[in-house]
């Protein structure tokens, strides 16, 4: 152990030290512990709730989504589609049109996100794992269906199979509007409810209906608003991204899920910033109490300084005695706090004992992902305010030489 290390050790533990000051230090530390274990859990409870999310997408949102890069609608070019399909790692392509429309049932109406899909929904859908009631399909019998979500189903009060109250879409015309004749400017479509899924509130709106009476809603013939397409498990997005844009070039757009999302992760990502900063900034005022400590410990201990420097302490080791006594102060609370956010986090990953409370929640417990680079970024930012804590009573010590 060197010398400036000893002493600030022996500083530390000295049943001679004032009990205030020493009682200032304890207090310090305990600030920094407990600022450190709440950073590290704040932290992964953001980190469990992206994750939470991106599973979520994964039952709603396909691999890779194909737009327009300028208007809602392109034109469905078979021969750009045969060559997509050509693609080595793509499982399968839907064909989508999708918009606002208004639903209603007697006299109950809400607006939906309306989204026509080809036969392939069947088979790519994962909504089938949030059913829950009735089949989650489009076509049934070669019959057309609509596959609804919780809010539009409760909303409307709906009844899957029923054949004698089914759901009514009701979709504005592209045209000039008629004043004589004012239902002249709708379409409606009638179809009975297959089943009903409940994923989250955002898709809450969502219903799902066959391409083909989509086309006859919206009058959209021979057009698309998305191609959605899914990859084989062990493929890379990433290159089967990069050959869809050699194909279709600056005309379309091409999304992974993360940036079909993007609003949402951004808005997550900064809160997470802000938060960091935030505790960043509460560990920085419990770290005021090391400065004042140390400055009172400065005072305390000026006999000690005179005789050090008798003996030959120079400036250098008397700064770094004052010095260690704060970062030791600093570390260990940091230390401990880490060890405590950690132990807390990897409990509740394994053993979800903090639940949600709510009954028809996706996860029963709240999610919990730790992550490396939140340690060192933490243990980063309190090593910065631990030293610019220490440094200016660790200077005002050599003024007592």
């Amino acid at each position: 152990m060197n010398l400036p290390l000893k002493i600030a050790w022996k500083y530390f533990f000295s049943q001679k030290k004032r009990r205030f000051i020493h009682f200032i230090s304890l207090i310090s530390m305990i600030g920094v512990c407990i600022g450190t274990a709440a950073l590290i859990i704040v932290l992964s409870v953001f980190n469990g709730l992206e994750d939470l999310n991106r599973e979520i997408f994964k039952s709603s949102d396909p691999d890779l989504k194909i737009t327009a890069s300028v208007g809602k609608s392109f034109d469905l070019d078979s021969l750009k589609l045969t060559k997509i399909k050509a693609i080595n790692g793509i499982k399968s392509i839907t064909q989508v049109i999708e918009d606002n429309a208004l639903a209603k049932q007697g006299d109950d109406q809400i607006i939906v996100h309306l989204k026509g899909v080809d036969s392939t929904f069947q088979q790519t859908t994962k909504l089938g794992e949030a059913l829950v009631d009735g089949i989650a399909s489009t076509e049934i019998n070669g019959l057309p269906y609509a596959f609804v979500g919780g809010g539009v189903y409760t909303r409307l009060n709906l009844q899957t199979q029923n054949f004698l109250d089914p759901l009514e879409l009701w979709y504005p015309k592209n045209q000039k509007l008629n004043v004589l004749n004012p239902e002249d400017n709708i379409t409606r479509a009638s179809l009975p409810v297959s089943g009903v899924f409940a994923l989250e509130q955002q898709f809450d709106d969502y219903v799902f209906i066959p391409i083909g009476q989509m086309q006859n809603l919206t009058g959209l013939k021979n057009k698309l608003t998305a191609y959605e397409i899914f990859i084989n498990q062990n493929d890379n997005p990433d290159n089967i991204k990069l050959a869809l844009g050699n194909i279709l070039g600056k005309k379309f757009t091409i999304r992974d899920r993360d940036e079909q999302n993007e609003a949402l992760f951004r808005a997550i990502r900064i809160e997470k910033l802000f938060i960091f900063v935030a505790l960043l900034f509460i560990i920085g005022v419990a770290s005021f109490n090391i400065f004042f400590s140390l400055s009172m410990l400065v005072l305390d201990k000026k006999d000690d300084i005179s005789t050090l420097a008798a003996l030959g302490a120079n400036k250098n080791l008397i700064q770094k005695i004052f010095f260690t006594e704060g970062a030791f102060i600093g570390i260990l609370g940091s230390t401990i706090g880490m060890l405590v956010g950690i132990t807390v986090c990897l409990s509740q990953m394994y053993f979800g004992w903090l639940k949600m409370g709510m009954e028809f929640a996706i996860i029963d417990a709240y999610p919990v992902q730790l992550k490396f680079n939140d340690i060192i970024y933490s243990s980063i930012g309190i090593l910065l305010i631990t030293v610019l804590a220490s440094f200016f009573p660790a200077r005002k010590a050599i003024s007592f030489m």
